[in-house]
């Protein structure tokens, strides 16, 4: 029988792996880890400075210089909401789109040989207990 200690040994020894290609792709790309989440974060959607921060852990002034710094390579930008002028947003610029693309490209190709090993039936019931365990940890950590 699987214990609850299994599941944790599993959980952090994929999350060793996983950050291992994040952290060498990022490099690659001259990206933080942190500064690769607010990519993955930003790919789809625009958000607050202050919602950024919290949802990374972060206060704003730490996540404000993160910011900085992708604007100034020209990945990120802000602008006012379109349906509240007074919001601030934060969104991709095309640059910041394109390599995020880039980025993410080259994480589907590290990963391939793990993602490689699952049945494709396999695929629904293990993203949908990911997804239940990162909802969890979301709650609990914020």
């Amino acid at each position: 029988m699987t214990s609850a200690d299994d599941v944790m040994d599993a959980l952090v020894r994929t999350t060793f792996e996983v950050a291992g290609v994040l952290t060498r792709i990022g490099g690659e790309h001259d990206l933080s880890l942190t500064q690769l989440r607010v990519l993955g974060i930003l790919r789809d959607r625009r958000a607050r400075v202050t919602e950024l921060a919290a949802y990374l852990g972060l206060d704003k002034s730490t996540m404000s210089g993160l910011i900085d710094r992708a604007q100034r390579r020209g990945l990120l930008t802000r602008g006012k909401n379109p349906e509240d002028g007074r919001v601030v947003e934060v969104y991709m610029t095309p640059a910041g789109l394109e390599l995020a693309k880039r980025v993410e490209d080259d994480i589907r190709r590290a990963l391939a040989p793990a993602t490689g090993r699952l049945d494709p039936e396999q695929f629904g019931p293990i993203v949908n207990l990911l997804n239940i365990v990162s909802a969890r940890s979301s709650r609990t950590d914020t």
